[in-house]
């Protein structure tokens, strides 16, 4: 079915090879080859359980490119987009602990060059509200996690609580080390902009360092990249709240993911246990330095 939908795409130049790509955890994507170079199809309907919009994801992506962070955008119509195929290497948890410095530049570039890239209806992405509405679909759902329900709900608004005033950028708001890749001479790109949105930076920040693993050193270090001075403590303690935030997050994606969805090879019972034993191991770090909210 997904090869004949392909072949039946008119933005081919002559005969087509096509290839499965494996690793996407909720979309179908496949490298094709043409008469013109490679490229990349990505199929995907609209989320609305996990607020996803393609028209919405389209826009980002194509604003990513002219900003310089994005393969372009060759062609796109309902459920597909055709990008171009970009000859790098995809990283890994350990290349994004590395890299913390130029993780750090990078969302700095990105946060600043993207408003003025992006049109339409401005999203907004706030990982609170998120939590909130998947913690209302998991129960309406009957999910096998809702004991887990009031406990998270309670973790994100303690963290939640624990954030600061910051400027409003245009975020990424998904950056799992699948989401990056480097060029042979060195260039980072960002793909997959189906949660970008109007945030803070906070988001964009935590998530790079959680979902990487990152210590606290290399934490700090993609922090001092990213605002050019060091943190002071109560950033810094928003920074840590909002790293517990984007694990329950994730864990929660999964939850719901596994009601709605059945991307091939994809666990996503797996992925949400992965995350909320990173999520017990974070909130042991945060209350063991700031200690425990009462109720």
């Amino acid at each position: 079915m997904s090869l004949r939908r392909i072949r039946a795409l008119p933005c081919w130049q002559g005969e087509i090879r096509a290839e499965r790509l494996k690793g996407g955890l909720s979309n179908e994507s496949w490298k094709v080859t043409d008469a013109a170079g490679v490229h990349v199809v990505r199929f995907g309907k609209d989320f609305p359980f996990h607020h996803v919009s393609r028209a919405a994801e389209v826009m980002a992506a194509a604003a990513a490119h002219r900003a310089g962070f994005a393969p372009a955008v060759e062609y796109t119509r309902r459920g597909v987009m055709v990008s171009e195929f970009l000859p790098a290497r995809t990283w890994g948890e350990a290349d994004m602990r590395a890299n913390p410095g130029r993780i750090g530049r990078l969302l700095r570039d990105f946060h600043t060059k993207m408003p003025a890239e992006v049109s339409g209806p401005g999203a907004i992405f706030w990982v609170f509200h998120v939590i909130r509405d998947y913690a209302r679909t998991l129960a309406a759902r009957g999910s096998r996690f809702a004991a887990d329900l009031p406990w998270l709900t309670a973790v994100a608004a303690e963290m939640e609580a624990a954030q600061v005033p910051l400027p409003i950028v245009f975020g990424h708001h998904d950056l799992l080390p699948g989401n990056f890749l480097e060029s042979p001479g060195g260039q980072l790109w960002l793909i997959d902009f189906e949660y970008a949105a109007f945030g803070t930076a906070m988001f964009d920040l935590a998530g790079a360092a959680s979902n990487a693993g990152m210590s606290a050193e290399e934490a700090r270090a993609m922090l001092f990249a990213y605002l050019g001075h060091p943190p002071d403590e109560a950033t810094v303690r928003a920074f840590d709240a909002m790293q517990c935030a984007s694990l329950a997050r994730e864990a929660m994606w999964a939850m719901v993911s596994e009601i709605f969805l059945a991307a091939p090879g994809a666990d996503y019972d797996a992925h949400a246990r992965d995350y909320l034993g990173r999520l017990g191991a974070a909130l042991d770090r945060y209350h063991t330095r700031y200690g425990k909210t009462s109720s």
